[in-house]
């Protein structure tokens, strides 16, 4: 009994809320010449990242408030304003000709002018309202792509199933100002990143496995879709060749596309970025940061770590440590969510455990 208790109470700190943890940044660990440091804290449940054309960072949220973060110049921790509360799980943001965007569960919305109306609980309108309104896997990542179309992950609203192939497990994209909304990309069981190749354009999203099939199986994955149209095989196929146990008699594996990379399995793979700054190492260019926010019912605990993804000749050449420490004797006490490169060529990561954001830097000097 008292082993069944302290696996519910660990699977409650770790699944569900924030525990109140406190950033420990003598733990993480990184390569040599990188530091980490609080670029800001008090930021409850930070989840997704976006970049505002003036170097304002907005996080979303898996409660109800959007924060913005405000630098105050170098070597100082940012402000942190609250934009809006009472939303509903506004986990995804995206900024795009002077507006925030935020995706909720069922709904996204805008608020026009952002910038000149950050510190006065700006007003928003409703743009789109036909997302799903389901708990399981209702956190939307939203992210503007080149074609000036937002796209919106919407998750499967279970483990595993067979759900309506329009409204679930696929990344959306729409106009806008909401309209002309269409599927992308099908057979994704939950993607809560994803980002495009700086140089081709091209899409790429990490996806997680489902559970109940193992410690070890199925993998994560890092998926490319560089066109419209591809199905990534939810609920029939995981990681390109592992039939689904109930759903995999229907369509063979051959007839999805596979990943482009297989991650940790259960890592809960999140976030990504492409590399777009000058201030790395010359390794670190155009390759791919992934926060993995850590397992959550694996009896050896992974993930609680950003990885890094290098890239030659245009595909994944690599699947490295990049940071981690987050993870101390099996507990966490933080959880990577999301990355971003900022103008001046570091990498923020948030932390919706320890309601924190970092601010990852290099010094060939360090």
């Amino acid at each position: 009994m008292r082993k069944h208790r302290r696996l519910f109470f660990a699977i409650l700190c770790v699944a569900a809320l924030p525990c109140n943890a406190a950033p420990r940044l003598g733990e993480l660990r990184l390569p040599p010449g990188f530091t980490v440091s609080v670029y800001a804290d008090k930021v409850p449940n930070a989840r997704s990242l976006a970049l505002g054309p003036d170097g304002t960072v907005y996080v979303g949220t898996n409660a109800d408030k959007v924060y913005a973060l405000v630098g105050r110049g170098a070597g100082q921790p940012a402000e942190v304003v609250t934009i809006a509360e009472g939303l509903r799980g506004p986990n995804g943001v995206a900024v795009h000709a002077g507006a925030l965007y935020a995706a909720e569960t069922q709904r996204v919305i805008r608020f026009p002018d952002i910038a000149r109306h950050l510190r006065e609980k700006p007003k928003y309108e409703v743009i789109y309202d036909q997302l799903p309104a389901t708990r399981s896997h209702g956190r939307r990542f939203a992210r503007f792509g080149p074609d000036g179309k937002l796209y919106v992950g919407v998750g499967a609203p279970c483990n595993i199933c067979e759900p309506d192939p329009e409204k679930f497990a696929v990344i959306r994209r729409l106009d806008a100002d909401g309209g002309a909304a269409e599927v992308y990309a099908r057979g994704i069981r939950n993607t809560v990143g994803f980002d495009w190749h700086p140089q081709t354009k091209e899409l790429w999203f990490t996806d997680n496995g489902r559970d109940w099939l193992g410690d070890d199986s199925p993998p994560d994955e890092l998926n490319h879709a560089p066109k419209a149209g591809l199905h990534f095989g939810y609920p029939y196929c995981h990681a390109g060749d592992i039939p689904d146990p109930e759903y995999g008699k229907k369509k063979s594996c051959e007839a999805f596309t596979p990943p482009a990379l297989k991650l940790a399995p259960h890592a809960a793979a999140l976030g990504m970025r492409f590399y777009t700054g000058a201030r790395f190492p010359a390794r670190y260019r155009n390759g791919i940061f992934i926060a993995e926010h850590g397992s959550w019912n694996r009896r050896n605990p992974i993930g609680y770590r950003v990885m890094f993804v290098p890239f030659q000749n245009g595909k994944p050449a690599g699947y490295d440590m990049f940071a981690e420490g987050w993870l101390q004797r099996g507990r966490p006490w933080g959880r990577p969510v999301d990355v971003l490169v900022t103008p001046d060529g570091a990498l923020l990561v948030s932390d919706d455990h320890a309601g924190v954001v970092y601010r990852i830097t290099y010094s060939e000097n360090k």
